[in-house]
């Protein structure tokens, strides 16, 4: 038997040409001394391995469905055999391919292991966080709970702030101007085809590129990377190496078994997260929370002044993300060590002490708008002054519907959408009752949660907020509507 499977082996590798792929990788020579600091990369992409595997078979029973997605989840935690597991297994070695892939960049960043000429495998590296990161996002969004649907409605009113393009890029994201049924659809697509196709792409140009250039050497003080000695010395290196197999990959074998081990006793032990309540966009009585990769944005953004939340959504991530791309052109040369580069330490050390201070505060941090912060806070009386029943109907209905949460009036209240106190002197009657029937923006629509009459009390009552010496807002069809005695002493 062990003759013919050698047989059959020395067959299927004539055809194929395994040994010719894999034997070179296997007996590449590796700089020695690189030891337990080089293994954060291959416990990376372990970590994306388990994520396919439990994706797949998560993808086997989950409906992307806007009607039946929630539904499908509750059956995979409660009913379906070991369901649970898988999801808690998908969830936290989610969070642990984001981990250990920033762990892999310190290593990277802090050893020089970025400079001459390994540039655009840094580059590549780089690509392949971001779209981590997106799959971390679109994978939040699967879950279609409370916390899912706000965060899709802020990843809108983030893209939508882009100059020019924003209202179109909103409705590419959402598949039309309000999240619905295409929505979830399109991230389902993201998730599982779009940025999983491009993170194998970028994968394999990152691994072709170490295997072009190797792996780079422990940094010693004092030895200077210069374009025009460092390929002779990294030859003499390589010659006091040892072959990538076995000794190099028996460590990364280890350190990921171990990986895999925590990510299932995690799994076991926290269990899977959500789905929370089901998605309702009325209920903005919840206070959704993204996942604690984001945290740190949604602190910054709820504690932050509204006139720099564009700055934040905007400018800081291209200028984070084209600092980071960058390095290894501004750095390419020079020392490695991080004992002789302090600038690189003492960045490293500020950028993770702030991330983690803003993921701490993230928990913590009142939700932009404060979702029930303003709940029994009365509309102004001014404003109600010299009101028909019909107008102080749509008063109580504004209150009992917590428009504040998201709507300021006089100043007071919540800072999601714009303060409504002059909204009638740029919205007419139909813009109005369009906006509240089918949202738009970060608004979610309440058509189905508002009766007619209680739309026409609530659009009544709107109409009225205005100075007192202005006109409403007039449609283009009708023209200029006559003066109103306003609401203002």
């Amino acid at each position: 038997m062990p003759g013919r499977l050698r047989q059959i082996a020395t067959w299927l590798d004539s055809r194929l040409g395994f040994s010719d792929v894999v034997l070179p990788i296997l007996r590449h020579p590796a700089p020695s001394g690189s030891r337990w600091w080089y293994v954060f990369g291959s416990a990376t992409l372990t970590m994306l391995v388990l994520q396919i595997i439990t994706g797949i078979c998560l993808s086997l029973v989950y409906v992307p469905s806007a009607a039946e997605a929630y539904t499908s989840l509750n059956y995979l935690t409660y009913d379906q055999s070991l369901g649970w597991l898988l999801r808690a297994i998908h969830n936290t070695a989610a969070s642990g391919m984001v981990i250990l892939m920033v762990a892999h960049m310190v290593q990277v960043f802090l050893m020089g292991s970025f400079k001459y000429p390994r540039e655009m495998t840094w580059v590549v590296g780089v690509a392949l966080f971001v779209l981590t990161l997106g799959m971390a996002f679109t994978g939040q969004v699967l879950r279609w709970d409370q916390d899912s649907y706000w965060g899709v409605g802020v990843g809108a009113a983030m893209v939508g702030r882009v100059p020019y393009l924003g209202p179109a890029l909103v409705r590419l994201l959402l598949g039309g101007t309000t999240i619905g049924a295409d929505t979830l659809s399109r991230f389902f697509t993201l998730h599982v085809l779009i940025l999983p196709g491009l993170l194998i792409i970028s994968l394999s140009v990152h691994l072709f590129l170490v295997m072009r250039h190797g792996v780079s050497e422990p940094p010693v003080a004092g030895r200077l990377v210069s374009p025009a000695t460092y390929d002779k010395q990294y030859a003499a290196v390589l010659k006091r190496g040892e072959p990538f197999f076995p000794a190099a990959v028996m460590r990364d074998m280890i350190f990921s078994a171990w990986a895999v081990i925590a990510v299932i006793g995690i799994a076991i032990a926290v269990g899977p997260k959500g789905p929370a309540l089901p998605p309702d966009p009325s209920l903005i009585s919840a206070e959704p929370r993204p996942d604690w990769y984001f945290l740190s944005l949604f602190a910054l953004l709820a504690l932050c002044p509204p006139n720099m939340e564009t700055a934040i959504i905007l400018i800081a991530p291209v200028i984070g993300l084209f600092s980071m791309v960058l390095v290894p052109f501004v750095a390419g040369k020079g020392e490695r060590s991080p004992r002789r580069r302090p600038v690189a330490v003492l960045t490293t050390l500020v950028l993770l002490v702030g991330y983690g201070v803003l993921t701490w505060l993230g928990n913590s941090a009142p939700w932009s708008p404060q979702m029930d912060a303003w709940s029994g806070e009365p509309v102004p009386p001014r404003m109600l002054a010299r009101v028909t029943p019909l107008e102080l109907q749509g008063a109580v209905v504004f209150q009992n519907k917590t428009c504040r949460n998201c709507h300021a009036l006089d100043g007071s209240g919540g800072r999601r959408g714009p303060d409504l106190t002059y909204v009638a002197s740029s919205l007419d009657r139909d813009e109005l009752i369009r906006q509240v029937i089918q949202g738009g923006g970060n608004m979610p629509a309440f058509g189905d949660h508002l009766s007619p009459s209680e739309v026409t009390a609530l659009v009544a009552f709107l109409q009225t907020l205005r100075p007192s010496d202005t006109a409403p807002a007039a449609s283009a069809a009708t023209g200029p509507a006559p003066p109103h005695k306003g609401n203002r002493p």
